[in-house]
C-alpha cells in the first residue's frame, strides 16, 4: 500500500514537494536533499503527512 507524503523543507518549513512512498518496504522517516525555492539552495526535506480530510 502507497501513501501520499509531502516533503516538507527543514530549514524554513515550507511543504514544497509530495511524493509516494511504500510503508512496508520503508518504514523509517523518509529525508532526501532537495532544492528548496523558498531559500533557493538545496536543503534537507524530511516526510509529513497529507490529511485526507
Amino acid at each position: 500500500m502507497r501513501d501520499i507524503i509531502k516533503l516538507t523543507c527543514g530549514n524554513c518549513g515550507r511543504a514544497n514537494y509530495h511524493t509516494t512512498k511504500n510503508k512496508r518496504t520503508m518504514t523509517e522517516k523518509f529525508v532526501i536533499k532537495k532544492f528548496c525555492p523558498a531559500e533557493r539552495k538545496h536543503t534537507e526535506h524530511k516526510e509529513g503527512k497529507i490529511s485526507k480530510g
